[in-house]
């Protein structure tokens, strides 16, 4: 039986235990990362083998996103409920079947339903991964290198994704969907005999059933609605209705949650002014960067005529400079603080998305186009690990698994609805004569859009920069009863909340 970890002082080496357990949960994270970047490039081989339409082709990748982005507040308050460690191994076993499922399907619609159930059973992984970290790994240093090891695997595998794609493509698009199984099958056994075993949080009071339906319809709602939008209108009568019911069940599970006594999400952690800015900065810099790649792709291969293995490799210096940097940026956020770190990470952001606006149809790769991808390669080394050490700092070990999913629903509704800005933005930019000058100019449009999105994440971190020294720090509003009602009469005198 698995016993749970014994976790070194800030000076210690880890076991070797402890690293096998860092390299599992690692395996699905970067398995999660994989999958959406692999796929985007295999379309055109899916549609020619399967005879699809490109209204049926979008729903591969949107599918995906519905499962994952609308059941992560669920899939993180499971794992707290239910067990961190049986939530993770069941999902990624689902995640390996339906890998498999995918690669022999002969059809559109089972080969959607494939991925919409790899989406589903990433919305339990990663908020379920995440908390076994930062509930094993003591807040502070020890965390801190986790987490930047854990979160540049996510990283390195999106921008792996895109290379193995190009090259997977050449012999057949089942290929990139096969890849992901047997990988994780065998962090699937390593994660039977490596990961320990968490205590339930105590449900005498039951379980937040209305909250959980409500909850998980409304973000199944919007990120469907989202999805659909471009396609259908943003101000047809279907979209518009869409958002209100929307926003009426997001209404009712606010409600909800304000009155149950163990709840989906307590909204009590939101007053942390450092949680919302984590939550906001995690929207806008993940949003941002979908919206450029996409664009970037578009570009690359429609009007510069470069081959799906050329456009990967073009951003390939992005993430081998995120892989270089994993082990060294836990250390850079002791030094500095994760609102300073974060601050850095956006800075680069909006200058390396403005230079690109430099882009022209016959551009230099080195003096046009390698600058972007430096810095964005080091913004996503600063930002993405510091986002996650300062949306999971200071919190019970009970709502780990809560935080985690509403940091990742923040990640993928933030993709979502910026994705479909950015794609709406350059459909109403389009209705030149055709030319490849005319659509390059639709394209800065949206260039300027993902600037000005990151641009509003610098601000938000900046409102959070303090000159006090970055070890400053107090939990959250704790989480049972007589304590959250003593730390929240605490935090009315006093706001010190740890950045």
């Amino acid at each position: 039986m698995t016993t749970p970890l014994n976790v070194p002082d800030s000076h210690a080496r880890w076991s070797p235990r402890l690293w096998g357990t860092l390299l599992v949960l690692c395996a699905a994270m970067f398995l999660d990362a994989l999958d959406v970047s692999m796929v985007g490039v295999a379309l055109p081989s899916i549609a020619d083998d399967l005879g699809l339409t490109t209204s049926t082709l979008q729903w591969i990748v949107s599918g995906y996103i519905l499962g994952y982005g609308g059941l992560l507040l669920l899939g993180g308050r499971a794992a707290d409920l239910l067990g961190r460690r049986q939530v993770f191994l069941i999902a990624l076993g689902v995640f390996a079947l339906a890998s498999l499922l995918g690669g022999f399907v002969d059809s559109g619609p089972l080969l959607i339903a494939s991925r919409f159930i790899k989406g589903l059973s990433a919305a339990f992984t990663a908020p379920a991964g995440l908390s076994i970290i930062t509930t094993t790994f003591k807040e502070g240093p020890q965390r801190n290198r986790a987490l930047s090891i854990y979160t540049t695997c996510a990283a390195t595998g999106f921008s792996m994704g895109l290379v193995l794609s190009g090259l997977l493509t050449q012999l057949s698009w089942r290929w990139t969907m096969l890849l992901p199984a047997p990988i994780a099958l065998l962090a699937l056994v390593a994660g039977l005999k490596l990961i320990p075993h968490s205590d339930r949080e105590n449900t005498h009071r039951g379980y937040d059933l209305p909250g959980a339906v409500t909850g998980t319809a409304s973000m199944l709602l919007l990120v469907f609605t989202v999805v659909q939008a471009p396609e259908a209108g943003w101000a047809s009568a279907r979209t518009l209705l869409s958002f209100l019911a929307v926003a009426a069940l997001l209404s009712v599970f606010v409600t909800i949650e304000r009155r149950t006594a163990n709840p989906l999400i307590r909204l009590g952690v939101l007053r942390s002014g450092s949680q919302v800015r984590a939550q906001l900065g995690a929207a806008a810099f993940f949003g941002s960067y979908v919206g450029f790649q996409f664009l970037v792709t578009q570009y690359m291969q429609s009007l510069l005529g470069w081959s799906a293995l050329e456009t990967a490799l073009a951003f390939l210096p992005a993430g081998v400079l995120v892989a270089l940097s994993s082990t060294k940026i836990g250390d850079v956020v002791d030094r500095f603080g994760t609102p300073r770190v974060i601050a850095a990470g956006f800075t680069f952001l909006v200058v390396g998305y403005a230079l690109f606006l430099r882009i022209t149809l016959a551009p230099s790769y080195a003096a046009v186009i390698l600058p972007s991808m430096l810095l964005l390669g080091a913004a996503c080394a600063l930002t993405f690990p510091s986002l996650n050490i300062q949306a999971t700092n200071g919190v019970d070990d009970e709502e780990q698994g809560m935080v985690s999913g509403l940091l990742n629903t923040s990640i993928q509704v933030g993709g979502a609805i910026f994705l479909a800005v950015v794609t709406a933005v350059i459909t109403a930019h389009g209705s030149g004569d055709g030319s490849p000058q005319a659509v390059l100019d639709s394209y800065r449009p949206g260039l300027l859009v993902v600037t000005v999105i990151a641009f509003i994440g610098l601000l938000i971190t900046l409102t959070g920069v303090r000159r006090s020294r970055p070890a400053q720090h107090t939990v959250l509003v704790a989480s049972s009863a007589g304590d959250r009602a003593a730390a929240e009469a605490a935090a009315a005198e006093k706001v010190a909340v740890r950045d």
